[in-house]
């Protein structure tokens, strides 16, 4: 199930919205900015009660 979610671009701070698996704990993968289009990394957490937790980084962020 794709569920969609709001987030800024880390590089130039646009609003974005992704559509993340929420049946999937631990998903990492890269997304482009669809504005700046500059390599996002994003991370995705499932929660026991099901909320989701999105991080996006830059690619120099640890």
């Amino acid at each position: 199930m794709l569920t969609p979610v709001d987030v800024h671009c880390p590089y130039c701070g646009e609003p974005l919205e992704l559509l993340v698996d929420a049946g999937e704990d631990g998903q990492r993968y890269i997304e482009d900015c669809q504005v700046c289009c500059r390599p996002i990394n994003v991370t995705v957490t499932v929660e026991g009660d099901g909320s989701i937790g999105v991080n996006v980084r830059s690619e120099n962020e640890g």
